[in-house]
């Protein structure tokens, strides 16, 4: 793979603890992170033949609240950085825009990995296979990827960043940029975390383009069904060891008591 492949396709190294990504960062670190002021028709979305083919797919496949999580988290992560080869200004998530700025990768590759990050989860897949959610979706979303014609480095970094977006409990080693992003982006979503590093009114112009509709109890129920049908599955790193089905899950816990975005349910 060229440097430049590596570089576009968002497969460049990062730390993969955020722990380790923001100690001492000059604008992500302390009491009073930077929050540029935002909104969520400041990020438009990538569009192209792939992309719409994707968006048809996902839009016949996954329920609304999860429809529309995927595209928070799409406008969530860009203010993180703010580079691409090129992607332009416009394009470049909050997280990126505000705290990465030198980060480059294709924005259309991150918003492929945003829609297709909880395909698994879809009624389709969930129960059909024995696979963990992010593995099986990360094949579909491959497959996808690859059958409307696209290069074979896209589908790829798409699927590594869907496999890995729920590592969360790994503290060493390196993930790819746009894994990374789409981590950070889904648990601030998801539990309200680190979401002091965008401009509440971001969170509030995100949730009035791409609705809620109480996504904190969906999910809370998604991954209880995921839990109860496969015990073993990857989501299940959230949990106690050993966990059985009749423990509370403590990750849907989390999800439920996401205080950052009740008042958006």
């Amino acid at each position: 793979m060229s440097d430049n492949s590596v570089t576009f396709y968002g497969f460049t190294p990062v730390p993969r603890d955020p722990e380790v990504l923001f100690k001492d960062h000059p604008t992500a670190s302390g009491v009073n992170p930077k929050q540029d002021l935002f909104t969520a028709t400041d990020f438009p979305l990538p569009d192209s033949p792939v992309v719409r083919a994707v968006e048809a797919f996902v839009k016949t496949e996954l329920d609304e609240q999860t429809f529309n999580h995927s595209h928070r988290v799409y406008i969530y992560g860009t203010p993180y950085t703010l580079a691409a080869i090129p992607i332009p200004i416009s394009r470049r998530s909050a997280l990126v825009k505000t705290h990465f700025p030198q980060w480059q990768y294709d924005a259309e590759t991150y918003y492929l990995a945003c829609l297709l990050h909880d395909i698994g989860t879809a009624e389709r897949f969930l129960a059909t296979t024995k696979m963990s959610f992010e593995f099986k979706g990360a094949i579909v979303a491959r497959d996808l990827i690859l059958q409307q014609g696209a290069p074979e480095d896209q589908a790829d970094s798409v699927c590594d960043a869907i496999i890995r977006h729920q590592d969360i409990f790994v503290s060493g080693g390196n993930i790819t940029m746009i894994g990374q992003i789409l981590q950070l982006s889904t648990i601030l979503d998801n539990v309200g975390l680190r979401a002091q590093l965008i401009h509440p009114r971001l969170i509030e112009t995100t949730t009035a383009a791409w609705p809620r509709k109480g996504w904190s109890e969906h999910f809370a129920r998604v991954i209880e069904k995921e839990l109860k049908l496969k015990p073993w599955c990857h989501t299940s790193t959230f949990e106690q060891a050993g966990w059985v089905e009749d423990v509370q899950s403590h990750f849907a816990t989390d999800v439920r008591g996401n205080k950052v975005m009740r008042p958006f349910e």
